[in-house]
C-alpha cells in the first residue's frame, strides 16, 4: 500500500512539474522569437515588421524584464492568467481582457512536457537506485523541456535557436559524462557518444554540404551534436536516424496525396528527429535485438 501510495506522489508531481516546465517552455518560445525578430532587425536582416509588431508586446528593455502578455491587446498576464493548464480551461482559450482566442499552442506544449515526463518515467530503460541514475533521469528531463522548446520553434518557424542547440548538446555532454562515471568507462563512452554524433550531425553535415542547404539546413547538424550525445550509443543513433525518417513517411506522404504538401514544400525535420532520438531511447535496443535476430545475428 505504501510503495502504491509513492508511487502515486511521484506521478503527480512528474505531471504538476511537467506542466509548470511546459509553460516556462511555451512562454519561452515566444520571447525567443521576439529576440530573434529584433535582433534581425537590428542587423538589417529580413524579418516579417507585422509580427514583430506583435510579439515586441513581449519584450522589456532587458530579458529580466520580458512579460508574457497578450498578443493582440498587451494585456499583462497576472499570476492567476499563468497556472498552466488551468487557466486556459477557466477562460475558454480567450484573453481575458479582450476575449481574443489565445490558441492552443500553449496547452499542447504543457500537455506534451507532462505526458514526456509521465512517460519516461514509466519506461525509463534503467534502474532509479543511485545518484547517477537519479541524476541520468532528471537531466533527461531537462534535456525534454529543452528539445520541446526546439519541437515547437522549428514547426512553427522552420528555425533552431542556437542558445537551444547549444544548451541541449551542454545537457547531453552531461549525461554522457555521468553514464561513463557510473560504468567506470568514461573514454569509451564518450568515444561511442562521438560516434552518435557522427552519425546523427555527421549525416546531415554531408546533406548540408552537398545541397548547399536546399535539402537540411545547417540548424539540423547542430541538432544532431545534442540528440547524439543524449543517445550516447551510435546504434541507437540509426535507430534514431530510421524512425524520423520513417515518421516524416508516415505524416508527408499522406498530405502530398491529399495535396496540401508539394514537393517544393518546407519541411521541418528538427521535430522528426527529436520524435526519433526520443522513441530510439526507449525502444531502440529491443528494436536492435528483434532486427538482428531477424538476420540470425543475435
Amino acid at each position: 500500500m505504501m510503495m502504491l501510495m509513492n508511487e502515486i506522489i511521484v506521478y503527480v508531481a512528474l505531471v504538476l512539474t511537467g506542466l509548470a516546465l511546459g509553460s516556462f517552455a511555451g512562454a519561452s518560445v515566444w520571447r525567443l522569437r521576439a529576440r530573434q525578430l529584433e535582433s534581425d532587425k537590428k542587423h538589417g536582416d529580413d524579418y516579417d515588421p507585422k509580427e514583430y509588431k506583435r510579439l515586441k508586446k513581449l519584450l522589456g528593455k532587458k530579458v529580466r524584464s520580458d512579460r508574457s502578455r497578450c498578443l493582440e491587446c498587451g494585456y499583462e498576464l497576472k499570476w492567476y492568467d499563468l497556472i498552466p493548464l488551468v487557466s486556459w480551461i477557466s477562460l475558454g482559450g480567450k484573453c481575458r481582457s479582450c476575449k481574443h482566442p489565445i490558441g492552443k499552442f500553449e496547452p499542447l506544449i504543457e500537455l506534451g512536457v507532462a505526458a514526456f515526463f509521465v512517460l519516461s518515467y514509466m519506461f525509463w530503460p534503467s534502474g532509479l537506485t543511485s545518484g547517477y541514475e537519479i541524476a541520468h533521469f532528471v537531466l533527461w528531463l531537462a534535456a525534454g523541456v529543452v528539445m520541446a522548446m526546439l519541437f515547437a520553434y522549428d514547426a512553427k518557424w522552420y528555425l533552431l535557436p542556437d542558445r537551444l542547440v547549444v544548451a541541449l548538446a551542454v545537457i547531453g555532454l552531461a549525461i554522457a559524462v555521468l553514464v561513463g562515471l557510473n560504468s567506470g568507462t568514461v573514454v569509451t563512452t564518450l568515444l561511442s557518444a562521438v560516434g552518435a554524433v557522427g552519425v546523427l550531425a555527421g549525416l546531415y553535415a554531408v546533406l548540408y554540404g552537398a545541397s548547399r542547404g536546399r535539402w537540411v539546413g545547417f540548424g539540423d547538424v547542430k541538432l544532431g551534436v545534442g540528440l547524439g550525445l543524449l543517445l550516447i550509443s551510435w546504434e541507437l543513433a540509426f535507430v534514431a536516424l530510421f524512425l524520423a525518417n520513417f515518421i516524416g513517411c508516415l505524416i508527408v506522404i499522406p498530405l502530398m496525396l491529399a495535396k496540401k504538401l508539394k514537393r517544393t514544400s518546407r519541411i521541418p525535420f528538427g521535430p522528426l528527429l527529436i520524435m526519433g532520438t526520443i522513441l530510439a531511447w526507449f525502444v531502440g535496443t529491443p528494436l536492435l535485438a528483434w532486427y538482428m535476430s531477424g538476420l540470425g545475428l543475435y
